[in-house]
């Protein structure tokens, strides 16, 4: 679900800032990817750690657009995507209990 709310977020951002830049696309596909191991999150193994150890955001576009704008859109996009930059920052977390 994590992955999923990274690729929506990053598509709901690159829309409208390629808008705003008069940019061409056609389509494309947006994909995320993430390593762990199942070791650590299964408690079979205390010394390997829970949680994603890397994630990776692939844009695919079809554009004629410049390369140079493409990576301005790139990097617009990392910024305003609100999921990639609480990944890419890490924010304090905690969970608590209340009772129903």
């Amino acid at each position: 679900m994590l992955l999923q709310a990274l690729v929506a977020c990053a598509g709901v951002m690159l829309r409208p800032v390629a808008v705003n830049r008069e940019m061409d696309i056609t389509g494309g596909r947006i994909s995320a990817e993430a390593s762990f191991t199942f070791r650590g999150t299964m408690g079979i193994d205390r010394g390997v750690s829970v949680g994603f150890r890397a994630i990776s955001l692939r844009l695919g576009l079809d554009t004629d657009t410049d390369p140079e704008q493409i990576n301005t859109l790139m990097a617009l996009t990392e910024l305003y995507c609100v999921v990639y930059q609480t990944l890419a920052r890490g924010v304090p977390a905690t969970i608590t209990h209340e009772r129903a």
